[in-house]
């Protein structure tokens, strides 16, 4: 007879009640504001805002806080924000720094921990259990969803495949071959792999024993997921994760698919306006504020994320009484302005993914001209196709479609599969935007 498991990783802290868990939140923002003394940083900042830990009484009190920015950690790169001394820091990660210095997050043993448990509590919640086949497809390394799923799959107790990145015909290898049950992947790979899947004449519904897909790292639309669940015949879970936090384990859907649950024993979450910096009602678009509250070696205050979601009213009929944000609706600095419009590429994405003729694979190209800034979509179709007057009639349709949602009038162009570069380990490149070089 096969083991009946709770629905739940950590009963206790996933169902608190939230008077409970308010009550924990205070009492660990408390310490960690104290804590953040430690670094020089934060002490400067209090000063100059006239205010000392004592000060913090009540949640609403983390608004009085400073702010904490990617130009912050970049500005005092590598170790000026470390809360603790150096030899009880056991890793670090950091972005790539393609432009200056990269960011660097440190973490003690006790931050290693907790973010396994983190992500071992997200991927319980999606139907992960310890006699799954769990399979990593991000690269390991300073990317942190490589290392953190590892950990955390592992606390579940799962058989792990740590695949890596890259390499799509040895990924379909090893989920036939091991018999992967949970895997996880970027959404435009998780695409990516089923491509293969098919020019390999490999059916996932028949010759595979996938069933749970954990996506995340750059936005994707309900339209794309759905597809993705559809080609691939698995239930297709939203991940959120952001390395200045941890990485994965931030928040994540539960198998309701109605919002991420967001883990407030770890995080302090605000929605604001990214204009103002005032908080918005809940229920309104704004940019995610996230302060740690269970970070040892390098917490951070009301770190701006620059992502764009909301947090949905409501309980989860899963009983888990963390709070549940929206799929990410893109990010506050990838927003385009186009001919004074506001523009983001999920938009477009959710328009292009209505047509069962096109592929996921798009490119948005904005450039300059002497008559103004343009827009150029290229787009793949899933099929080769050279009937020029059903291409005509179909290009005109996502046009009129498209200016519908963005009130500006693309140029749409469908081009044949393969066209568009491909890559096996990064995210999508989904906007190039050449209008500096005109």
């Amino acid at each position: 007879m096969s083991q009946t498991y709770s629905p739940y990783f950590n009963p206790e802290l996933e169902t608190m009640p939230r008077g409970e868990l308010e009550a924990l939140q205070l009492q660990r923002l408390q310490q960690t504001v104290r804590h953040c003394m430690n670094a020089e940083f934060y002490r400067s900042k209090f000063q100059a805002l006239g205010i000392t830990p004592d000060d913090i009484r009540s949640l609403d009190d983390v608004r009085r806080l400073p702010f904490t920015t990617k130009e912050d950690l970049r500005e005092n790169y590598p170790f000026g924000l470390a809360c603790v001394p150096m030899k009880e820091c056991v890793r670090l990660h950091s972005s790539s720094g393609t432009t200056g210095n990269p960011t660097v997050v440190l973490h003690s043993q006790k931050d290693l921990d907790e973010w396994a448990n983190a992500v071992a509590r997200c991927l319980w919640m999606v139907g992960s259990r310890p006699d799954d086949i769990f399979q990593n497809s991000a690269g390991y390394g300073m990317f942190t969803a490589g290392l953190g799923f590892q950990y955390g799959a592992e606390r579940v107790g799962m058989l792990t495949v740590p695949a890596s990145s890259g390499n799509t015909t040895r990924q379909i290898k090893f989920i036939r071959d091991f018999g992967t049950t949970v895997l996880h992947a970027i959404p435009s790979y998780a695409s990516r792999i089923y491509e293969v899947m098919r020019q390999e004449g490999c059916d996932p519904r028949r010759d595979t024993k996938l069933r749970v897909l954990c996506i995340g790292a750059e936005p994707h639309s309900e339209e794309q997921r759905q597809r993705i669940e559809q080609t691939l015949g698995v239930k297709a879970y939203n991940s959120y994760g952001i390395s200045e936090m941890m990485g994965p384990g931030v928040a994540f859907e539960c198998q309701e698919q109605n919002g991420l649950h967001i883990w407030e024993d770890y995080f302090i979450v605000e929605i604001i306006d990214p204009v103002t910096l005032e908080p918005v009602p809940d229920g309104e678009l704004g940019e995610l504020v996230l302060t740690t509250i269970n970070r040892e070696a390098m917490p951070l205050l009301r770190y701006r994320t620059r992502d764009l979601t909301r947090i949905l009213p409501g309980d989860c009929p899963c009983g888990r009484s963390h709070r549940r944000l929206a799929r990410l609706q893109g990010r506050s600095d990838d927003m385009i302005i186009l001919k004074g419009v506001n523009i983001f590429p999920i938009q477009i994405e959710k328009i292009l993914l209505k047509f069962k003729e096109l592929s996921t694979d798009y490119l948005i190209t904005l450039e300059s001209t002497v008559d103004g800034d343009t827009m150029t979509i290229d787009v793949e179709l899933i099929q080769p196709s050279d009937d020029y007057a059903q291409l005509q009639a179909l290009t005109k349709t996502i046009t009129r479609l498209l200016k519908d949602e963005i009130l500006i009038t693309p140029k749409v162009r469908l081009v044949q599969k393969g066209t568009l570069a491909v890559s096996d380990d990064k995210k999508a490149v989904r906007v190039k935007d050449l209008r500096k070089l005109f």
